[in-house]
This record gives structure tokens, C-alpha cells and sequence, in this order.
């Protein structure tokens, strides 16, 4: 069984995307810590939340205190390297990640580059959206190029260019 957390910058983006319900082909369940369900909002998002955890898709993810203690140790190591800081709720998501196996689901570069930063993070799998549909198409679910071109559309959110270039859609 494949598991993720999420973050709130990948669920506000996931959520406006009309396929997102695709998620559940790469993953059983996502998990969302509370501090991430603190910051949210929006009605969409939330009625999406809402729908995934009535549907057992989706997991409240219980912060305790090793998991807070070490977060906060990321905070503090990320906040010394060059690289973007890590805030609390990603860095719940990436101690989660280290303690259980999940796969991390973030927008946040931070979050994304603290693997390779922080030796201690470099077991930990993190994915971004256009990971997350890259992967979906190597799976056979969708068409990359028409479901990257959907998903800026529906949500706003460019992905790099020099990243779109890796996988060969620029």
C-alpha cells in the first residue's frame, strides 16, 4: 500500500485540477497533518478534503511530539543552508515522511530540496504535481503533454521551464 502526506500548497493546487481524483491511482492514502488543515481555506479545497476523508482516501495525520520535535529540527537546518527555508507544516510532512514511509507531496522548494540537503531526509520521496502527473503517464492513466497543459490551465500554476524541458515537453 502506497501512502503520501500532503502539504497545504499541494492540495490547494491538486484540488482546483478537474482530474484530481487521479491521485488515487498512485496512492491509497494521503495523509494531512493538522497544521496543513489549519491553513486551509478555500471552499473547494476543502470540500475536496472533505470528500477524500469521508471516502477513507484521505487521513487526518496526528502530530506527536517525536514527529513535532523532529520538524522543528528541520526548521532549524533548513533555515542554514542556502537553499529555501522549510516552514512547520512541511516540515511535519517530512518528518512523517522519514518516520513512516510516505511519500511527501509539496509545491514548497524547500521541501523539495531538503532531501538533498539534509542527509538525514535523503530516504524521503518527495513529488510535486508535475511529478505526481509524470508518473500518472508512465502508469498509463493519462497523456503527459494534454494533462500538464489541463492542469496549468485549471490551476494557475506554471511549472518551470527548465523542469518541463527534463521530461521533454518544451
Amino acid at each position: 500500500m502506497t501512502e503520501a502526506i500532503a502539504d497545504t500548497s499541494f492540495l490547494i493546487d491538486w484540488a482546483r485540477y478537474s482530474r484530481r481524483d487521479l491521485l488515487w491511482r498512485l496512492f491509497d492514502v494521503v495523509h494531512l497533518p493538522e497544521s496543513v488543515l489549519a491553513e486551509i481555506y478555500g471552499e473547494g479545497t476543502l470540500a475536496w478534503i472533505v470528500d477524500g476523508l469521508a471516502s477513507r482516501r484521505m487521513a487526518l495525520f496526528t502530530e506527536t511530539e517525536d514527529v513535532v520535535d523532529l520538524a522543528r529540527r528541520i526548521v532549524s537546518l533548513s533555515r542554514a543552508l542556502p537553499a529555501r527555508g522549510v516552514d512547520l507544516p512541511e516540515a511535519v510532512c517530512l518528518a512523517a515522511g522519514l518516520k513512516f514511509g510516505y511519500v511527501v507531496l509539496t509545491e514548497n522548494g524547500g521541501a523539495v530540496m531538503a532531501p538533498s540537503f539534509l542527509n538525514e531526509l535523503s530516504p524521503v520521496k518527495v513529488m510535486r504535481a508535475l511529478d505526481v502527473l509524470h508518473a500518472l503517464a508512465q502508469a498509463g492513466h493519462i497523456g503527459l503533454r494534454e494533462e500538464v497543459a489541463r492542469y496549468q490551465v485549471e490551476t494557475g500554476h506554471r511549472f518551470a521551464k527548465r523542469d518541463l524541458r527534463r521530461l521533454g515537453l518544451e
